[in-house]
């Protein structure tokens, strides 16, 4: 089955250890398509600094009723269980998840159909995708590789669509979750990427030879 086929959530969050999860974003992918968004900020759990404020423009003052973001338990441990995460540079935003709860509930695994895993990933990652797909683009920052796919006018639409009038641009979780989306809808929409397995596109995800071994299984590179 292509990973075109099973739902994909790709998340981005602001925010840091220090503070907290600030704001959350969730797009979810199936077919190749955008089909459905969630977001909202989240009340701090220690201090927004001022050069933080400054990159993703939440201030302590404006979270300070918001509900904590342990409360989406239910929603993230859901997603976990109906497809598996994706994130641009996923290491950032799984260790964020893990900090709030180290453990899904168990879930399947999709690196390994038909088993069972305990993990947040393995996660797609289309930093690594990209990187590895297209070194010739030289570059792995979310803004450059939308420019360079020319999708910045996609994004922005999409963003009038979805997100909140005040966080239309980068360093807003639902924007830049949008961004990193697209990346994947782009990719979807060429042939013999869009005929990997989940499997092995959580493969090309990973930079760590020993660990792609392990879940490509001999067959990541059938349709390359």
């Amino acid at each position: 089955m292509s990973w075109t086929e099973q739902p994909i959530f790709f998340l981005d969050f602001e925010g840091n250890r220090v503070s907290g999860i600030l704001e959350y974003g969730v797009v979810e992918l199936l077919g190749g398509e955008i089909r459905a968004t969630q977001t909202r900020l989240c009340g701090p759990l220690g201090r927004v600094r001022p050069e933080d404020e400054a990159v993703h423009g939440l201030s302590e003052t404006a979270l300070r009723e918001c509900r904590p973001f342990s409360d989406e338990w239910e929603n993230f441990a859901t997603l976990r269980e109906r497809g598996p995460l994706a994130a641009h540079y996923a290491g950032v935003e799984n260790s964020l998840l893990k900090s709030v709860w180290p453990y899904p509930r168990n879930s399947p695994d999709f690196a390994r159909p038909g088993q069972r895993a305990t993990e947040w990933g393995p996660w797609i990652d289309s930093a690594r995708l990209y990187a590895q797909l297209y070194p010739h683009l030289g570059t792995g920052r979310l803004e450059q590789l939308i420019e360079s796919c020319q999708l910045q006018s996609r994004l922005d639409a999409l963003a009038v669509e979805h997100c909140p009038p005040e966080r239309r641009h980068y360093h807003a979780a639902l924007y830049d979750a949008l961004a990193g989306a697209l990346l994947l809808v782009a990719l979807a929409k060429e042939p013999l990427v869009a005929k990997l397995s989940t499997m092995q596109l959580l493969a090309l995800s990973t930079l760590d030879a020993d660990r792609r071994e392990n879940l490509q299984q001999g067959q990541l590179f059938d349709l390359l």
